[in-house]
């Protein structure tokens, strides 16, 4: 194990190096004209934007730095070079690569929504190819309870490529639309790292050793450069990831999921983000009104933040809509106010949500228990992944 300690090494220096730079870089992306102002603050002064391509600079070249290390004693021994997981790590970085640059060209082109979902799908194209190549496993295993009617195992084919697609689109933009306030979008992104790392360390003695160590090698120097950058990007925020951050976030995750193949254990550890995606469904189809904005509302009198709001007139009312109303009212998930010609509704958030439920917050507080919610949200994940997994499956994979 003397590579994960040289690799402990290597991301210790990564950090220092991301905490150097960001503050030494910020005057240079402001001049380039890519700041923003934050909403949430009384303080309206030029905050530099897509600093996550910083850290995530930083962070590939410090896995480019250890592939020599990894794979240095098969150079020596070319007969028995590992290619296949050479193949894989070179796949990977190159998918998270591709997904910086893209990220990097939507933060400073500010690209439509449609191509937020395109770019995904085109960087993680290295990564499907390297899994047709070296596995091609197109299986799933049956619950014990389905057997019965679907035997041991169902093979999916070309089916499982589109979900593996949609997961890598999935990973970069859940992460996106919970956002918004400092420190949110790099503190959940360390929190689910932190959590797959568990998961890797407690799967070290099984039997798919290789695939937790590959893990290992792909996250320890991504969380080591994100904590950096939440340094920051905490409250009071000095710098804005930008879209760059959530997607080289998600592509990183999503190479891990894929490759080491326990995919469904990451999305676990995503079930934050999947909520507030549910959550958000009908005003990202729009069939509830959806501003370009769903931050909370700032108030400055009281420093506090409260639900945002958005407005829908009566005469555009669905069928659809009026249903969706109906039923988040029942289940208390909308704060709703209503008059003769519109309805008033909070924007569909897990951060607006909370602000109901909660009332006003600061902004730190408000991270703080979204964060909290988290981690929360990860002991379940435990919980179902193991005492519970035991009885639909005879052995955990």
């Amino acid at each position: 194990m003397w590579e994960i300690l040289i690799l402990l090494i290597l991301s210790a220096l990564a950090y220092k190096i991301t905490d150097g730079l960001i503050p030494n870089l910020k005057d240079l992306f402001v001049k380039a004209g890519l700041y923003g102002v934050d909403l949430c603050k009384t303080n309206k002064d030029k905050i530099p934007e897509a600093i996550g391509v910083v850290s995530g600079c930083v962070f590939l070249v410090t896995s480019f730095l250890y592939i020599p290390i990894v794979f240095g004693n098969g150079l020596m021994d070319r007969q028995h070079f590992p290619h296949n997981e050479f193949a894989e790590l070179l796949a990977g970085l190159l998918s998270i690569c591709c997904m910086l640059l893209l990220g990097f060209a939507d933060d400073v082109l500010d690209l439509r929504w449609r191509y937020k979902l395109l770019l995904p799908t085109v960087a993680s194209l290295p990564l499907l190819v390297v899994y047709y190549v070296n596995f091609n496993s197109t299986t799933f295993v049956v619950p014990i309870q389905l057997r019965y009617w679907l035997g041991v195992s169902v093979n999916i084919g070309f089916l499982y490529y589109i979900y593996m697609g949609m997961l890598a689109v999935f990973c970069t933009n859940a992460i996106n639309i919970l956002a918004g306030i400092n420190g949110l979008e790099v503190g959940q992104s360390v929190i689910i790292a932190l959590s797959i790392i568990v998961f890797d360390i407690i799967e070290l003695r099984g039997d798919q050793f290789k695939a937790h160590i590959f893990a290992l090698y792909i996250l320890i120097p991504y969380v080591a450069t994100t904590l950096a950058l939440l340094k920051h990007n905490w409250y009071p925020s000095k710098v804005f990831v930008g879209d760059t951050f959530c997607y080289v976030s998600g592509m990183t995750f999503a190479v891990v999921a894929i490759l080491s193949h326990f995919s469904k254990t990451v999305l676990l550890f995503f079930l934050p983000q999947i909520i507030n995606f549910l959550y958000s469904v009908p005003q990202l189809f729009h069939i509830i009104p959806c501003p370009r904005h769903r931050l909370p509302k700032y108030s400055a009198e009281t420093d506090l933040l409260t639900a945002s709001r958005t407005i829908i007139a009566k005469k555009d009312f669905t069928f659809l809509t009026k249903f969706i109303l109906q039923v988040l009212t029942i289940l208390r998930l909308v704060d709703k106010i209503e008059d003769k010609e519109s309805v008033t509704i909070n924007n569909m958030t897990v951060i607006n949500l909370f602000l109901i439920k909660l009332g006003p917050q600061s902004e730190a507080q408000l991270t703080k228990k979204l964060l909290c919610f988290q981690v929360f949200c990860t002991c379940i994940a435990f919980v179902i992944r193991y005492p519970l997994a035991s009885y639909f499956y005879d052995k955990l994979e």
